[in-house]
This record gives C-alpha cells, structure tokens and sequence, in this order.
C-alpha cells in the first residue's frame, strides 16, 4: 500500500513539474515597459508575466537582447516572447486579447532647436536618430527603409540604442530622436539630461502595446490566454495597480 501511494505521488510531482514552464521573455530594454534584468524593478510588463505565470505554476527567465534579434529569435521559437511590442511590429505572432498598456511615439530635439514635426514632409530638414526593428508609423518606417545610410535617417541596434541616440542628439550629430514618451522621460531622467531635451511633435498618437509570443512554439496559445485572463484579474484586485504604482504609471483603461 505505502508502495503505491509513493508510486502515486511521485507520478503527481512529476506531472506537477512538467507543466511548470519557464518562460524565456526578450526585449530590448525599454524602461518603465522592461528594463534591467533582475534589477528590484525590472519593468511593469516583465512583473506582470512574472505575477500571471507564477500563479499558474511557470517562472520567467527575461533577458535583454537588441529588438531586432528579439524578433527574430522569438519568431523562430528560440524563446517564448517579447514584451513591448505593437502588432505592426510583428502581425504573425500571438497576440493576448488586451492591450498591456499604451503609448505615443514622440519626436524629441534639444531645448535649443526651433524645429518641430509637422508632417512627414517636415522631417526631410532635419537628421532624425530611430532603433532598428521599430513599428513607428507606416509612413515614417517607408521613410526610414529609403533614406537610412543616407544621412537623413540613422538607424542603433544595441540593448542600449535610445541612450546612444540621446547622447548623438546633445553632441549635435543629428537633430531629433523619435521615441516613446514614457520611455524617453524615464531615459532622460536617469541621464540626468531632462532639462535638455523637450518635446518636438507626435508622429503618432496612443498606440496599444503588447506581450506578445512565438508563432512557431505550441506553447504560445495556453500563455496567451493566461495572459489574456492574468490582466483582468489582476486589474479587478488591485494587483495592476500596485505594480503600475511603484513605476509612476496609471493604468490604461
């Protein structure tokens, strides 16, 4: 009898054990979205997978990589997801039905610079600095295709792109940087250069963000839907809004 009850609970643990996954998140850093792996605030998207996952029994293992190989690793199924994504960035990955947030993509010059966006034929007077592998706009990323290594366009791919980009833009070797609002003020603010740099125009207006997952992994589809049901949840008891809180942010909703 005590044979078969260790028998018994050995195959539970061992059933227990294969459903506990973890799940490999990559993304370049993105503060307050991702940032530094391990760091007491990695991020509120890299805490929402955790807090969703690990409620299900799954642990995350996040680390950072420059965007474009992001995509490409996770779209062949190297890695289970990325964070931080618009579904213009990658349309064949899996996409949870809610949004994890929003986000407008701003263009930033120094406080000196007269200059502003107007429209897309404002930006041929000026050098712009972008990160490789970014859903901007459909217009300004045809824009970025035909002009990049012509001097109008200058394109970083590196974990540490937007810091390379703002440090080009106060040495005065391009004009304006585009970037996501709350991104660039928290970049800014940690460079201590807040004071330096302002707002130049909106390229585009609030924009959903996502997680999203591998389209090549059949995993992707039961973390999605975790995903999908995780955030509800998570707004209903208050738990959004306390890790929300710790970054400043509100919720989107």
């Amino acid at each position: 009898m005590n044979t078969i009850k260790l028998l018994l609970a050995a195959a539970f643990l061992l059933a227990t054990l294969s459903h506990a996954n973890t799940v490999t998140i990559r993304a370049d850093e993105w503060y307050p979205i991702n940032g530094i792996p391990g760091a007491e605030n990695p991020g509120y998207m890299i805490e929402l997978a955790q807090v969703i996952l690990a409620k299900h029994g799954h642990t995350v293992e996040y680390r950072s990589m420059p965007w474009e190989r992001s995509l490409k690793e996770v779209r062949r199924g190297s890695f289970d997801c990325v964070v931080g994504a618009y579904k213009e960035d990658a349309p064949d990955f899996i996409f949870p039905d809610a949004s994890w947030g929003s986000i407008e993509s701003t263009f930033y010059v120094k406080n000196e610079t007269s200059w502003r966006y107007t429209n897309m034929g404002s930006i041929k007077n000026i050098v712009i600095g972008s990160i490789g592998g970014y859903a901007y706009s459909e217009e300004f990323d045809k824009y970025i295709e035909q002009n990049k290594g012509k001097g109008k366009v200058q394109v970083i791919n590196a974990n540490n792109a937007l810091e390379q980009n703002i440090k080009k833009l106060l040495s005065g070797r391009i004009g304006a940087v585009i970037e996501s609002h709350l991104v660039m003020e928290a970049k800014l603010k940690s460079m201590g250069a807040t004071d330096k740099v302002k707002s130049a125009g909106i390229l585009v207006k609030a924009e959903s963000m996502y997680i999203a997952c591998s389209p090549a992994k059949s995993t992707s589809k039961e973390y999605v839907k975790l995903f999908s049901e995780g955030i509800k949840e998570l707004r209903t008891s208050g738990k959004l809004k306390d890790i929300l809180d710790k970054y400043g942010l509100k919720d989107w909703q």
